[in-house]
């Protein structure tokens, strides 16, 4: 009895973990990664990183594992969803997909561009908060961009006009900026953007929150139900026992 209590007690505290907890792997050879201060509770955030993804992600990448609909969990309506979300003449209920087809689009890239949907659970907040503040110019590659945490990415800056242009200037282990960083990079700016660094990384944040947000829609219902159930187990386990002490009081 008391093993099925901590085993259903074990599955419980599963429910009721953090969301989304940023998992302790190394990039492709790049720079550390940093703390992404993201807060899936912040409604504002996720409404302003929903804009940034449909207006600098979703041309090329999808996210179909995601209604438009779903967006409302976040505060947004229907007719909010339809004007400034929805740029293909879509229908709200639809799926977050892209009109590019997938033959067009491996022509064009060398490689079709993978679906954002859960990405944050495959690579962590962390990395998508680094990665998206990670780009430089690199004239040795193809599409003269660069990334201190993907090196040789093959996907250039998205939302270069925001952030400007920049170039290496320290943390290359390497050689010429292909390397492996062994410390947090330096950068020099050489063509300012329309935002300043601050202004960048609070898109970037926001972005990177909507993301994580996206690949588990429905994370913080999880976690309260997973609280709600601990504690039924709790008293449960408290029941339990006291039942036991009852039964056994006379052979003891």
């Amino acid at each position: 009895m008391m093993k099925k209590l901590l085993a259903a007690a074990a599955l419980a505290a599963s429910l009721a973990a953090p969301p989304l907890a940023t998992p302790v792997l190394a990039s492709e050879g790049g720079a550390p990664l940093e703390h992404a201060p993201i807060d899936v509770r912040d409604l504002a955030s996720l409404q302003s990183g929903a804009k940034t993804f449909v207006n600098y992600c979703l041309n090329c990448h999808s996210a179909s594992l995601v209604r438009y609909t779903q967006l409302r969990d976040i505060g947004l309506t229907d007719e909010q969803i339809r004007d400034y979300l929805i740029f293909n003449g879509g229908k709200v209920g639809e799926l977050m997909t892209v009109s590019m087809p997938r033959k067009d689009a491996k022509e064009w890239f060398g490689a079709v561009p993978p679906d954002l949907s859960v990405t944050a659970r495959s690579r962590g907040a962390d990395w998508i908060y680094s990665y998206l503040r990670g780009f430089y110019r690199d004239p040795a590659t193809l599409t003269g961009w660069n990334n201190t945490v993907y090196p040789n990415v093959g996907m250039p800056h998205p939302m270069w006009e925001l952030q400007g242009e920049r170039t290496l200037v320290h943390g290359d282990n390497g050689g010429e900026g292909h390397g492996a960083l062994a410390a947090a990079p330096t950068f020099d700016v050489t063509r300012p953007g329309k935002l300043t660094p601050t202004e960048y990384d609070a898109v970037v944040r926001d972005l990177t929150n909507f993301m994580v947000w996206m690949a588990e829609p429905h994370q913080l219902k999880r976690r309260e139900m997973g609280m709600w159930v601990l504690m039924g187990l709790a008293v449960l386990t408290l029941v339990t026992w006291l039942l036991y002490k009852n039964y056994w009081k006379d052979v003891h």
